[in-house]
């Protein structure tokens, strides 16, 4: 049984969505979040990177940081650009990128159910970045950037989401990235009910973003020493279905070949997949395919040797990748820490992997084929995590437009 909760959202006015809504906090360089809150003066950017305001040799994890942090989520509130709803609601958020659209439900989620894995983790978290996330809530009194969560498909929740969606929207945007934000706000105690029913009957949702997020808000609320139903007891989520969530590969690229040549690379490759040169555009189009981009030219690998489909992690493509080529071949034993290998993800197009490469800091890329959101419900259900960097969610969900009030 999974509990959920409607709240009352800090958000913006009417109007006000497109310039206070920002992208996440961990997807920009300082220098583009300060370029963009020159253009948005009421970007809540301005909350969730604070250095925005501070000199430039600021260190925007301290004390400082997060005090400032504070002093621009009261002048939102001061303004009028941020607003508090005066009843309790969840929200229908719909995003729409490149002709597709993705539909989900904003409301909290319970601490205790992330603790008793009913809300269910598929990678590892580290102490300082949950740290980081924890002080952030705690002096802000408040969470900013929503959860993203995944649940499995149900007629019914899909029913009751396509039927808040046919209403009067409260906000409609488009952001400078071509992604449409459509929110719809519940506010009627029996369609609440309604949904906490349909969620009641889900045995589980599964984080696909935000792991040091939900991380975070169990670190505050055992600080604080709250009670189990204490408004820090609910962290702020948006839930989507898993048929509507869209995945884009997480690419790779490594700086050296290990001391083998490239045709000596392709040669120890020939040993585990079936190679053939490339001729069309990159991008595997299909699970256990791998297209790698060497000395200027695409070859397209196709594993002989299929791993075990009973075996939720090594069965992974990235898995896969890991255990054959990576480690054997490249001699990387532990891709979180070797500085030769980087991360490329997919929303930039196997164009940059030709870059890297062509440019000369790096000697062979890896394109993949995005891993299925079953496979990470798959093995969160088993009580696994994933290989670092296996998924790459698009669109992001934007960070301002609901803020969950823990004082």
């Amino acid at each position: 049984m999974t509990k959920i909760h409607a709240f009352s959202a800090l958000r913006p006015a009417a109007g006000q969505a497109a310039a206070v809504a920002s992208p996440p906090y961990d997807v920009l360089s300082t220098a583009e979040a300060r370029a963009i809150c020159d253009r948005f003066p009421d970007s809540f950017l301005h909350v969730v990177r604070p250095e925005v305001d501070l000199p430039a040799d600021a260190d925007s994890h301290s004390s400082v940081a997060y005090a400032q942090a504070k002093t621009s989520l009261d002048r939102l509130r001061s303004q009028g650009a941020l607003v508090q709803e005066s009843t309790d609601a969840v929200y229908v958020y719909r995003l729409v990128w490149q002709g597709q659209a993705q539909t989900g439900l904003v409301s909290l989620a319970s601490v205790a159910d992330y603790r008793a894995n009913i809300v269910r983790k598929h990678e590892y978290t580290r102490p300082d970045k949950e740290e980081d996330r924890a002080d952030h809530i705690e002096t802000l009194g408040a969470q900013c950037g929503p959860v993203f969560l995944i649940c499995p498909a149900t007629e019914a929740f899909n029913a009751w989401l396509e039927k808040h969606a046919a209403q009067t929207p409260l906000h409609d945007f488009e952001a400078e990235d071509q992604v449409r934000h459509t929110i719809w706000s519940v506010t009627n105690p029996a369609d609440i009910q309604e949904v906490v029913t349909i969620f009641d009957n889900m045995e589980a949702t599964y984080v696909a973003d935000g792991h040091h997020r939900s991380a975070a808000a169990s670190v505050v609320h055992a600080r604080r020493g709250d009670p189990e139903n204490a408004l820090s007891d609910r962290f702020l989520t948006v839930t989507f279905p898993e048929d509507q969530v869209r995945i884009l590969p997480y690419n790779r690229a490594v700086k050296d070949l290990n001391g083998r040549t490239p045709a000596e690379f392709l040669s120890a490759l020939e040993g585990i997949f079936e190679i053939n040169t490339l001729q069309g555009e990159p991008g595997p189009t299909n699970e256990k395919q791998f297209d790698f981009y060497i000395d200027g030219k695409w070859h397209r690998a196709s594993a002989l040797l299929e791993p075990a489909p009973e075996d939720p992690v090594g069965s992974l493509d990235v898995a896969l990748l890991q255990d054959r080529v990576l480690s054997p071949l490249l001699g990387i034993e532990d891709p979180r820490r070797d500085t030769r290998i980087s991360f490329i993800g997919g929303i930039r197009g196997t164009q940059e992997l030709e870059k890297l490469v062509d440019s000369g800091d790096y000697a062979v890329a890896m394109a993949l084929f995005a891993t299925p959101a079953a496979a990470l419900l798959n093995v969160a259900d088993s009580g696994n995590v994933m290989p670092p960097k296996s998924t790459w969610f698009e669109p992001k969900l934007r960070s301002g437009l609901f803020v969950h009030l823990i004082d």
